[in-house]
């Protein structure tokens, strides 16, 4: 059985014809759940709904009054939509800008497009160059901050399958932002130095053989691994 990702989905939905609010007749906007559950606490049961966000909508402009009278809330609620559903329900929110952060608008969309463009163009370059054994431009996409943290983690296991001992110096005297990279990063170097049979001094911080006694380049005696 085939399976409906997240982003599958989003690809349909962005092909169905957006909904209008039969309260304001005004075109409603695609909206991202957020990851926490808002309502009842169950979800929405879709990472995506269209919502009504025109603040002169008569849903919202009179929900203010209806919920403070009823519930007590200073509160209002939007018109919301399930994609492909001919029901319209409503949600909650506490001010104007409730909810507006999760609203999926053009420059939105053109830059998650970008980040998939860009993250398929790097696994690309990725897998021609393990092929190919080319493990310094592998290197060099890890250390290029342009680059998809998805991608660069990548790179970092590559690099520890195929590349030099001369790798390490670079990866080690370089900070990964991200955690996720950094770990994978750390990784690759445990990797590397296993595969080499290397360790790094610890007095010059330079890389020595890993049954070394003496390091070759400060001199001094290390203890044996």
């Amino acid at each position: 059985m085939a399976y409906e990702t997240k982003e599958d989905l989003l690809e349909r939905i962005l092909n169905l014809e957006k909904p209008v609010c039969p309260h304001c007749k005004k075109e409603m906007s695609l909206w991202e759940v957020p990851d926490i559950a808002v309502g009842d606490g169950l979800g929405w049961g879709t990472p995506y709904l269209f919502v009504c966000f025109n603040d002169e909508c008569p849903s919202f402009k009179q929900g203010w009054d209806n919920l403070q009278e009823t519930m007590e809330h200073t509160a209002s609620y939007r018109c919301i939509n399930s994609p492909g559903d001919d029901n319209f329900e409503y949600m909650p929110v506490f001010s104007s800008i409730g909810g507006t952060g999760q609203v999926l608008d053009d420059d939105v969309m053109k830059m998650r497009e970008d980040t998939k463009e860009a993250m398929r163009q790097g696994f690309s370059l990725l897998t021609d160059f393990y092929i190919s054994k080319d493990w310094d431009e592998i290197l060099k996409i890890l250390l290029d901050s342009i680059q998809p943290t998805r991608v660069r983690i990548k790179a970092a296991e590559m690099v520890s399958e195929i590349a030099d001992v001369e790798a390490i110096e670079h990866m080690v005297n370089n900070k990964f932002g991200a955690p996720l990279l950094q770990k994978a990063v750390d990784e690759a170097v445990t990797v590397l130095h296993g595969r080499h049979y290397t360790r790094e001094c610890p007095h010059c911080a330079e890389i020595i053989k890993k049954r070394a006694t003496t390091c070759k380049h400060c001199g001094k005696e290390v203890s044996k691994a």
